[in-house]
């Protein structure tokens, strides 16, 4: 998209930049600290527009603060091009319902509403950077979660098609564990489909043959992610009941930023275990977090349920708690909380420590 001709105003002035990305072009919104629009333009989603954007909000006044819709996705580039030229970036939502319905719905609207919530503070989290351990290890797992769900779904093709052939087929397979399954399978006689039995040795050998291949696939990339967390975070998989899947999670979660999290208890919140009030009346009472980031809040539940079948420190704990009247649930939520800030402070260490003591530790 071809960059409209601007004005040049009062460079000495501080503004705010708001930006509303898409996959082809971003609209960009510069208002003043007042809240007025100065003004608004489209660039291509591409390394040169970026450099026009900022060159655009520069040549409208003193820009320091930018804030992004969609920093994880359509806006991570523009969002690592502002950082690495010194801008503060601030992760923006999209605009509730009430407001859009009462304002329209345009792109300039919504990059102007970005301006807005970061000048009025309603918008204060710094986007979560996108460049280092963290970023490689979300891209592991996305690629690993991906292979685990291939690979049940072929397991479970393969149980089926073994559910309708013939007993000759089917017989020797029967009760065999899915290793063995697998293996047997991938051992079937290679032949021409042309019969339904025959048909059905093909597919199982050739669905046997991907279980195999995605075995391998996961296998890999379980060792990438280890590698990761071993150069950045040993100390992580040295804590009772983390492996590697839970660790990365809770990386990921972080960002490459950590610091980003103020406080232990922002971690808390971010991963869905701060405790919420629920009162009303005469009844003051806390409810679970069902917000935060779900796949973090995952991790630290499987934690928690290997501590609490293995570490004796963790069941005598939510043993305690149940006694003075929590019910189990809350017990476990409190725990919970507990691994939170023990999680956060070697995730902070790590990341605020040289590389060569963050390994040593």
């Amino acid at each position: 998209m071809a960059h409209p001709t601007c004005l040049h105003h009062d460079r000495h002035r501080e503004v705010v930049l708001g930006v509303d990305t898409h996959k082809d072009a971003h609209v960009a919104a510069v208002v003043s600290t007042t809240g007025k629009l100065i003004e608004s333009c489209s660039f291509p989603a591409t390394a040169d527009g970026y450099r026009q954007l900022l060159d655009w909000a520069r040549s409208q006044g003193t820009v320091e603060r930018a804030g992004v819709e969609c920093t994880g996705s359509y806006g991570a580039a523009l969002s690592r091009f502002l950082r690495g030229n010194g801008l503060v970036v601030i992760e923006v939502n999209q605009p509730d319902k009430a407001t859009r319905r009462r304002r329209g719905k345009t792109d300039t609207i919504d990059a102007e509403a970005a301006a807005h919530a970061v000048l009025s503070g309603r918008a204060t989290a710094t986007a979560k950077h996108a460049d280092g351990p963290a970023e490689a290890l979300r891209l592991f797992k996305m690629a690993k979660v991906s292979a685990v769900k291939a690979r049940t779904q072929a397991i479970n093709q393969l149980r089926a098609v073994l559910v309708t052939a013939t007993p000759e087929l089917r017989e020797p397979l029967d009760g065999l564990t899915i290793p063995k399954l697998v293996r047997a399978c991938a051992a079937l006689p290679r032949a021409a489909a042309d019969t339904a039995a025959a048909a059905a040795v093909f597919t199982l050998r050739l669905l046997a043959r991907r279980v195999k291949e995605l075995d391998d696939e996961i296998a890999v990339l379980k060792e990438q992610i280890t590698d990761v967390i071993g150069q950045h975070t040993p100390q992580l998989l040295e804590c009772y009941g983390v492996g590697p899947d839970t660790a990365a999670a809770l990386l990921i979660a972080a960002g490459d930023n950590p610091e980003r999290l103020r406080s232990e208890a922002s971690s808390a919140s971010l991963c869905g275990v701060s405790p919420v009030e629920a009162s009303s009346g005469k009844t003051q009472r806390r409810r679970l977090n069902r917000g935060g980031d779900r796949q973090a809040n995952s991790a630290l539940y499987t934690i928690v349920l290997a501590r609490l079948r293995w570490e004796t420190r963790s069941r005598s704990y939510v043993e305690r708690r149940i006694a003075e009247g929590k019910t189990r649930r809350e017990a476990i939520r409190c725990l919970k909380r507990y691994v939170a800030r023990e999680l956060y402070t070697l995730i902070i260490r790590a990341h605020t420590m040289p590389h060569g003591q963050a390994l040593a530790a």
